[in-house]
């Protein structure tokens, strides 16, 4: 019997990416290997981190690192390595700032929620968050003017998340930063190029182990040996709470030398015909416009983007999302990329699927679109009382 049969989950096909929401991705055998011989056995954290921080050099060309629970608890404790460096009493004193630099430059665009508002994991380690620019449009100078005497860090986010135009490049936001002295910490959490942002002189480059990676739930801190240790001292304050086990540090580990042996390449072309057999299947219905989308964020794949015309489909994007996450009985729910799904289209992600899933997502796209066409009347619902449903159904969480 499947796992999640036996605890009463759906058996929920990720046909949305990399999401936490989903379990972010599917764990690969050489890491479960490493995993299950490591959790019986008892090792020195320390030295564990000490070895991890070499495997984590040799893949992202940085000086050392470090892995916590998670790219998000990697955005507070490097910025709480900023503001302290590897005074233990410091350190122990946050997220009390008095007397310390203490405010996080960041552009107006790039305070997303991934989850949890990106803000707040600034403000937990005490910092205080200094906008920079207008939600679409940001200028090197307004940087510039934003970094003051109290300024300990520059936060660079690169997700599908930010405003994707208008945006200071990189290269002009770490220049500009460095010259006022302000290190820059970039949150790399989806990113495919694991030694991009070190080589365009970031100073703290933070991953999650957990998403294309393939490993356990996990954040991968590089960079600067420096910040890298003072960031690691935070397990002795603040990061307590954000500690990562022995199998959390062996996963990322695993997941790093594996990602640096796979064939990309062949994954590639593995996906590109998944998306091609989905596109050319649907285009015979109304209202159905499927073409490839390429990564916002210049990682190396793309997504079927699906743009739903509800007065010749009968259904709307969200409608359609929803029908194929709460299918009849006896159907498999498919969950979808569907968080810009206002504005009528959304991504069938073919990352995480297991072979042969790809047949059944066409199966219940077509289903559904049949099913929309064949309705006595169209399914089509305000899109407020979906977020509303939404919101109520997570609300009543445990029940």
């Amino acid at each position: 019997m499947d796992i999640r049969s036996r605890y009463g989950l759906r058996p929920v096909i990720n046909a949305s990416g990399t999401m936490t929401s989903l379990g972010a991705s599917s764990v690969h055998a050489p890491v479960i290997e490493a995993v299950a011989e490591v959790l019986p056995q008892f090792v020195e954290i320390d030295d564990l981190q000490r070895k991890a921080s070499a495997v984590i050099a040799r893949a992202c060309g940085s000086e050392a690192g470090y892995i916590t629970a998670s790219c998000s608890a990697g955005i507070t404790l490097s910025i709480a390595a900023t503001m302290t460096g590897d005074d233990l009493g410091l350190i122990e004193r946050l997220p009390d700032t008095r007397g310390l630099r203490h405010e996080v430059v960041i552009q107006t665009g790039h305070l997303v929620n991934y989850g949890a508002p990106i803000d707040q994991a600034i403000r937990l380690a005490g910092a205080r968050v200094v906008p920079v620019g207008a939600a679409t449009e940001a200028h090197g100078y307004q940087l510039a003017s934003a970094i003051g005497e109290h300024t300990t860090a520059a936060l660079y986010v690169v997700s599908h998340h930010t405003v994707q135009y208008g945006m200071i490049p990189l290269e002009e936001f770490v220049a500009v930063a460095h010259a006022k002295g302000v290190p820059v910490i970039v949150d790399a959490a989806s990113e495919y190029d694991l030694q991009r942002f070190i080589a365009a002189g970031a100073d703290l480059a933070l991953y999650s182990a957990h998403k294309f990676l393939g490993g356990l739930t996990a954040g991968i801190v590089a960079g600067r040996k420096a910040l890298v240790r003072a960031a690691y001292f935070q397990n002795g304050g603040i990061g307590r709470g954000m500690k990562v086990g022995k199998e959390g540090i062996v996963g990322a580990m695993a997941a790093l030398e594996q990602w640096q042996q796979r064939d990309h390449a062949e994954v590639r072309a593995r996906e590109h015909a998944y998306l091609t057999f989905w596109r050319d299947a649907l285009k015979r219905f109304a209202g159905v416009r499927a073409e490839l989308d390429a990564d916002p964020t210049g990682n190396p794949l793309e997504r079927l983007k699906l743009q739903i015309d509800p007065r010749e489909a009968r259904t709307s994007a969200w409608d359609l999302a929803d029908a194929l996450a709460r299918p009849p009985a006896g159907e498999a729910p498919v969950i979808v990329r569907d968080h810009e799904a206002e504005q009528h289209f959304f991504f069938v992600d073919p990352c995480n699927l297991h072979p042969g899933e790809e047949q059944v997502v066409l199966a219940r796209l077509v289903a559904e679109l049949e099913r929309a066409q064949q309705a006595h009347e169209p399914r089509v619902t305000p899109f407020h009382q979906r977020d509303a449903r939404r919101g109520a159904t997570r609300r009543n969480w445990p029940d």
